[in-house]
């Protein structure tokens, strides 16, 4: 069947073949794959059905319909049901009943104590898939490891709070009505449903995207592609004005 080459795939290329969808596999392929089963065993139906792989060595998962969230209309990406859906799923997530095993297990990234969950590391609207306001699925696990929950729910929050320097569109609809994002971020906590404080979750934030930048600058070095060196600088960006709002006295 004819493959066709997907939006993403920062790290390699992603394919489509009918309804499946193949991408490189690695040693951390098994865990990302029996996490994948977890979640769905628990009920949790919008992330990708693990098909083990093809003659190529390529992972094989279903594909799911839906276009990214990254792409939908200002109105649709930053509108405050959306980002309920996301804390919600997120958390849905998170609570999978997985196998103890797949915390020592062989992951693509480096675990971060204390192990609560297995964070899916990337939950941003370029892998949130959506049909209209409805948020239909997740996707992009290569990046997956051990890790806090609200090691998740902060670059969440990050993204969709959005403290991000690229969240093209949101000031627009702010400027007609739309929540500060200091309350988005309130939002987002309340539909995750664990009551961290606000200031922690920031503070988690900043250690993301600290991490997040010295891998990008690896990346960008190992590839020779200069996007990902700005990518890298807003990150440090990004950190350096989320500490001055750290230090801003509370109100």
């Amino acid at each position: 069947m004819a493959e066709e080459v997907l939006s993403g795939g920062n790290m390699e290329v992603v394919v489509r073949v009918g309804d499946t969808v193949r991408r490189v596999a690695g040693e951390w392929t098994p865990s990302v794959q029996a996490w994948l089963t977890a979640i769905r065993g628990s009920g949790v139906e919008q992330v990708p059905e693990p098909r083990g792989s093809d003659i190529e060595g390529r992972e094989v998962l279903s594909y799911l319909p839906g276009s990214t969230l990254d792409r939908a209309e200002p109105a649709v990406l930053w509108s405050s049901a959306v980002l309920e859906q996301a804390g919600r799923l997120l958390r849905r997530i998170h609570d999978a009943e997985v196998p103890p095993a797949l915390a020592s297990g062989v992951w693509r990234t480096q675990r971060h104590d204390p192990v609560e969950v297995i964070c899916h590391n990337d939950f941003a609207p370029y892998n949130l898939l959506v049909d209209g306001e409805r948020l239909v699925g997740v996707i992009d696990f290569d990046m997956a490891s051990p890790g806090p929950r609200i090691w998740d729910l902060a670059y969440l929050a990050y993204r969709l709070a959005p403290f991000a320097e690229d969240a093209d569109g949101f000031d627009e609809v702010q400027a007609k009505g739309s929540e500060s994002r200091m309350t988005r971020l309130h939002r987002v906590i309340d539909a995750y449903g664990v009551p961290y404080e606000a200031s922690a979750v920031l503070a988690t934030a900043v250690e993301r995207l600290e991490e997040l930048a010295a891998f990008t600058d690896a990346r960008a070095m190992e590839t020779e592609r200069t996007d990902l060196v700005a990518h890298a600088a807003m990150y440090r960006r990004d950190a350096q004005r989320l500490r001055h709002r750290l230090q801003r006295p509370a109100r």
